[in-house]
């Protein structure tokens, strides 16, 4: 199975970019993550293509300029596990109710300043910041960098949960502030299976007593 078929398991329910790039890492609720669908540089360039922050053209080029640098492409996949650690830290510490130290913090402010320094603002009805002309190998992860920055700047970071049934993050954007899974498809279903077995197996139980 190759890099793109990985990420394509992958369900983008974090409703925020920096939250679905902090899924690509799972695992149960507690303790240490599991599957991790970042295989190299080559993962990344996959995982941006499916997210859609760059285009089957430019992932040609990304491709291409990995195989020709490298030593490049190295530093960059390891930096970005490092972001990725980083987000981790703040949103799962948000989601907790406490809040982000200043290390992480100071951190993403200058991947920040990075991302902002390789972009260009496009006019349009409604100015923002693109990365299409950026040819550097880091291009996939400004969008998400700035993505995470304007979480934390404008929020809503009280909606901001962890999955009750895995590691996921998202944002929960239900009318009541209720949602307690990933998704129905994934761990709600999961639940509602442990629900229904226990329920059958207290119902045995009461019958042989």
């Amino acid at each position: 199975m190759n890099a793109s078929d990985d990420v394509a398991r992958m369900r983008l329910v974090g409703g925020d970019l920096a939250l679905d790039f902090v899924n690509t890492r799972s695992g149960p609720p507690d303790g240490a993550p599991g599957d991790d669908l970042l295989a190299g540089y080559g993962g990344l360039v996959s995982w941006a293509v499916y997210a859609g922050v760059v285009s089957e053209k430019a992932a040609v080029e990304l491709r291409r300029g990995a195989h020709d640098d490298p030593h490049t492409s190295h530093a960059v996949f390891a930096r970005s596990r490092r972001i990725r650690d980083d987000l981790d830290e703040v949103f799962r510490t948000i989601a907790d109710g406490r809040e982000a130290g200043d290390a992480v913090l100071g951190r993403l402010r200058d991947d920040e300043s990075e991302a902002l320094r390789a972009a260009r603002l496009q006019a349009g009805a409604v100015f923002a910041w693109t990365w299409g002309e950026d040819r550097s190998l880091a291009r996939p992860l400004w969008p998400v960098v700035h993505a995470a920055i304007h979480l934390l700047l404008a929020g809503p970071l009280d909606r901001v949960k962890q999955c009750g049934g895995c590691r996921y993050l998202f944002v929960d954007e239900s009318r009541n502030r209720t949602r307690r899974w990933c998704s129905m498809e994934d761990c709600g279903t999961d639940e509602k299976m442990r629900r229904y077995v226990a329920s059958r197996r207290a119902a045995q139980e009461r019958r042989t007593h």
